[in-house]
């Protein structure tokens, strides 16, 4: 097999939980402990920073990686869910994983694959974890996939614990309330293993609290001690951030290359848990930190986060694709300048859409397509539901159909945004 076939293979043999939803979800690690087990514990062989959180985790997951890298840690990062190229899940040092691995490790070990049944997900963990093992890396940022307690990563025992924040996502498997998904979240709460929870929430933060005192361990609200004073985007490029700790100023003019506006609530928890790393013997200065941040997309190759493609007309897409998400994003909107807005949208079906569409910019053209996944939910639906909300346009089979005719409609002066869903982004790159 090459590599596009061996690709075929994974997604065609293996169930996906991105392509099709509930179908693909293991609510047990009784997989994940067999390939384990068959690997010969890879994860026990480099230390581990675990990283959960409804928002924020791929932002944070890449800063403190950038972070790592430019320290002089041989940096492992596992994240999902990929936007082009499956081998984003696993890099070393900002390096891909190779096709030839790739392609060598699914031949190797199809028999097992076979036998086991993992999910897509469960396989990939296995291969990121053998990967890291083989290459000798120092440490691992490992985020999670979806929830915390019962994710494939949730093997890991790490040097610390990160929970970004929480949000209303993935409710079907996670809960309904911010509590019962917090729970799952402070399933990555591990004994003696201190963790830094990124925004502070008065019915969440209880929860978190909790559990810390049952493992006996350490816990840290990010917010509590970091604060952002202004951001600003400067000449370079760059936003530019004021940081104090309680009151006195820490981290002036420290520039980061992500531009969405919401990394102002990301650095925060990067911050502390800097903080907490350098307590338990990590090597890291402020010059490092200063020079890291200023180039994560460079060091890491971090996609869809408020990512520029276009400057005239300026076209922009992001990946937030539940309520706070969008919410982030809308309120940068409103904060760029433009004459109009064209919108496209598309979303997958097993969400709960109705308040994500209710806040959503009524004076925008929008673009309703789908991506090309079972889960996508189909356009016309999509238009129909939008219509409700007072939001208008027009229907487009294919993202890329959608944002050709954006591009037609749009003059110099005005913004395209194309997001709804990270496969929407995703098909637009």
């Amino acid at each position: 097999m090459n590599y596009q076939e061996t690709l075929q293979w994974l997604f065609s043999q293996l169930p996906m939980y991105q392509r099709q939803g509930k179908a693909a979800y293991k609510a047990d690690l009784n997989n994940t402990l067999e390939l384990d087990k068959y690997f010969n514990h890879p994860h026990k062989k480099f230390r581990s920073i675990h990283i959960a959180g409804t928002n924020g985790k791929g932002s944070v997951s890449h800063m403190l990686a950038s972070v790592l890298q430019e320290s002089g840690y041989k940096v492992g990062l596992y994240t999902s869910p990929h936007l082009k190229d499956f081998r984003e899940r696993i890099k070393i040092d900002g390096k891909m994983v190779s096709e030839e691995f790739v392609v060598d490790f699914v031949q190797k070990h199809q028999q097992i694959f076979e036998k086991i049944k993992p999910s897509f997900f469960e396989m990939t963990v296995a291969m990121a974890f053998d990967y890291f093992a083989q290459e000798n890396i120092d440490v691992a940022v490992v985020e999670v996939g979806m929830g915390g307690r019962l994710d494939s990563t949730n093997i890991v025992n790490p040097d610390l614990s990160v929970i970004t924040n929480i949000g209303f996502d993935h409710m079907a498997f996670l809960g309904n309330t911010l509590a019962e998904i917090a729970g799952e979240k402070a399933g990555i709460i591990k004994e003696n293993v201190p963790v830094v929870i990124g925004e502070t929430h008065p019915e969440t933060k209880k929860v978190f609290i909790h559990k810390a005192i049952d493992v006996n361990t350490q816990i840290y609200f990010a917010d509590e001690h970091y604060t952002v004073d202004y951001s600003m985007i400067s000449l370079d490029n760059k936003q530019v951030f004021n940081i104090r700790n309680q009151d006195k100023l820490v981290y002036p003019d420290l520039k980061i290359d992500l531009l969405g506006s919401y990394q102002k609530r990301n650095i925060v928890t990067v911050l502390k848990s800097i903080e907490i790393l350098r307590e338990y013997n990590y090597t890291i200065n402020d010059n490092t930190i200063y020079n890291a941040l200023s180039k994560v997309v460079a060091n890491t190759g971090l996609l869809g986060r408020w990512q520029i493609l276009n400057q005239k007309p300026l076209t922009v897409c992001d990946t937030g694709h539940n309520l706070e998400g969008i919410s982030y994003v809308i309120e940068q909107i409103k904060n760029t300048p433009h004459k109009n807005l064209h919108f496209v949208f598309g979303v997958v079906d097993d969400k709960s859409i109705d308040k994500m569409l209710e806040i959503l910019p009524r004076n925008a053209i929008y673009y309703f397509t789908k991506a090309d996944i079972p889960r996508a939910l189909n356009q016309e639906i999509l238009k129909e539901k939008a219509k409700n909300y007072g939001l208008n346009g027009k229907t487009y089979k294919s993202v890329d159909e959608a944002l050709q005719n954006a591009k037609k409609n749009a003059d110099d002066n005005d913004l395209i945004f194309i997001g709804g869903s990270t496969f929407i982004v995703a098909e637009a790159l």
